[in-house]
């Protein structure tokens, strides 16, 4: 394995590591009324952030890296009303990353990937790079729901990337 497939594979690693803890062990429990309230975020609730995050990630994302599709879809769109439904596919969706690094052709991690934007308009970006953003957003959101959680009152989740490694380290 080159040290690119591993830096990639460990972004997966805790992208799916990170999506679980929180969605399971912080989410599942919040009330609904709390779940859907405003919090102030970019997408207003965790609901709106956590669609956002479907979208994005699966919807949009996924499809570039994995079918070589673009689909046009808003990034604010509710792809998913139901709140269970939203976390297990999610989980679901996480896991995903992890087998499609593992196949993707070498080279590709320095070459180009061409799509087009969400607004229809023709975008060629570093792969490894934008295959990066992709875990880097979902750290993104998942720190303005911890920070949210925090603002309602409820336990801050603990998802330091050191956290995931610690837990996979043999000597731990």
């Amino acid at each position: 394995m080159s040290a690119l497939r591993d830096h990639f594979l460990q972004l997966a690693r805790y992208n799916a590591w990170a999506t679980r803890r929180l969605l399971v062990d912080h989410i599942a429990a919040l009330p609904d009324e709390l779940y859907r309230r405003d919090a102030g975020l970019f997408f207003k609730s965790i609901h709106g952030t956590l669609n956002h995050l479907l979208v994005g990630e699966q919807l949009v994302w996924f499809s570039r890296f994995a079918e070589g599709v673009s689909p046009r879809i808003a990034l604010d769109t509710e792809a998913e009303p139901d709140r269970e439904r939203l976390a297990q596919r999610l989980i679901d969706g996480s896991a995903r990353w992890l087998p499609l690094i593992e196949a993707m052709d070498e080279a590709l991690f320095t070459s180009t990937l061409r799509y087009t934007s969400t607004r229809g308009v023709p975008t060629a970006l570093p792969f490894g790079a934008t295959l990066a953003h992709v875990f880097n957003h979902g750290t993104h959101h998942r720190g303005q729901i911890s920070a949210a959680l925090t603002a309602m009152g409820q336990p801050c989740p603990e998802l330091d990337l050191v956290l995931m490694l610690v837990a996979e380290s043999p000597s731990t």
